[in-house]
């Protein structure tokens, strides 16, 4: 397929593995199918290439990487000034993309039950994962400043650990691949490398990412390209290759306290961003940078309407709420927007008050009819939610699933 970029990006090449099969259990056709050598892909060093753009192409990234600085300016300057008021933002932004990366993986689940999962109280099994891919995003932020391998398995750890510890935090040692049958990668749609070459495909991506001469967009479109193509673990590799775009939106100096929603973006299309990887590996870079940029617009306007959204529950609080301006119940009021479902013990550690007073507090809001109990036959480990936050956020996915039709 023509590179519709204009550069000469190598597409993959292959190299024949050989393929030992246990025959129990499968039928003469099956072993038929799978027996043999089988082709595995090996990915193209990326380290070194001189890339050039076409002038629209850099334009339509440069826009896209200025929407992102903008964004996060935006909301630094609207709450950074309030103290605390960024960080639950920030909260439910970074907890919106983790959604959303892992709906794109097939797996979704309601606000609630993620807030639930935060909380550590019972809730879904997709809940408990998603919330891993919260934490996979915490430590690609916190570990952004160098990106490196540890990087990169800290991510998966931390996405992995309660799930899959036999897998977390580990390249893969053996082969996988993506369709096809789980008896054999002979009728796959796609091959990664094998076990073998991870390492030093992950050596050559590391320094594609270090460099500093691409615009940051398309580097970062590609450098995701390339993780999901050296697929580098048993397990987890879309939800962890979205989780390092956004380490390396931040290493890059784009998002300094603000998550972007970019994986909502791809989320409105994802037949057309896995053909992307797919020409990827055919050469043409044009595509998934194409996806990228639009991706990229799609989350900053969405996300710029769910901050908005929130800011005006979170003001409507102000008319409807008896206390003193310094009582611990506006501070909850502003942990809502990151955490709209709590107990008395997370409200207490956040604010380093009582259980006492941070009860007091919450009934305060719960006479005002912010908050309201989940299950009011519950005596002990009592949970309140803003069913008003929660309404916002599911709408926001259910917004991106009307734009998917």
């Amino acid at each position: 397929m023509a590179n519709d970029s204009g550069n000469k990006w190598p597409a993959l090449t292959y190299e024949s593995l050989p393929w030992e099969l246990d025959d129990n259990g499968v039928s003469r056709s099956q072993l038929r199918k799978h027996h043999g050598p089988y082709r595995a892909s090996i990915a193209p060093e990326i380290a070194e290439l001189t890339i050039n753009l076409p002038s629209e192409v850099v334009s339509d990234v440069d826009e896209a990487g200025q929407e992102i600085a903008r964004f996060d300016e935006y909301l630094s300057s609207a709450f950074g000034e309030h103290g605390g008021e960024i960080a639950p933002m920030s909260a439910i932004l970074l907890r919106t993309e983790s959604t959303s990366s892992s709906q794109i993986e097939n797996l979704r689940v309601g606000a609630r039950q993620i807030a639930l999962a935060e909380l550590g109280e019972r809730s879904s099994e997709n809940a408990q994962i998603v919330t891993g891919n919260v934490r996979s995003m915490e430590a690609a932020l916190a570990r952004s400043q160098k990106i490196d391998d540890s990087t990169i398995l800290k991510m998966h750890n931390a996405l992995l650990s309660s799930s899959q510890p036999e897998h977390a935090g580990r390249w893969r040692e053996q082969q996988v691949w993506i369709g096809g049958s789980n008896i054999g990668p002979h009728l796959a749609d796609f091959v990664p490398p094998s076990s073998d070459r991870v390492p030093s495909a992950i050596a050559d991506l590391l320094e594609f990412v270090d460099r500093d001469d691409i615009p940051v967009v398309a580097q970062v479109a590609l450098a995701h390209a390339q993780f999901e193509t050296i697929h580098p673990f048993a397990d987890g590799n879309g939800r962890t290759g979205r989780a390092l775009v956004h380490a390396m939106l931040t290493n890059k100096g784009l998002a300094r306290r603000v998550t972007v929603p970019i994986s909502a973006g791809l989320l409105v299309d994802t037949d057309a961003y896995f053909n992307a990887l797919s020409e990827y590996r055919e050469g043409n870079i044009g595509a998934i940078i194409a996806q990228f940029t639009r991706a990229t617009l799609y989350a900053v306007a969405t996300g710029r309407a769910l901050v908005v959204d929130l800011s005006k529950i979170r003001e409507s609080f102000n008319s409807r709420v008896r206390a003193r301006r310094d009582s611990a119940t506006w501070k909850i009021a502003d942990l809502l927007i990151g955490q709209p479902v709590l107990n008395t013990a997370y409200a207490s550690r956040e604010l380093g008050i009582s259980t006492v007073a941070a009860q007091r507090a919450i009934d305060h809001l719960e006479d005002a009819g912010i908050l309201t109990r989940t299950d009011k036959n519950e005596r002990r480990n009592r949970v309140w939610q803003s069913r008003e936050i929660l309404n916002v956020l599911d709408e926001f996915a259910a917004n991106i699933r009307r734009s998917k039709q």
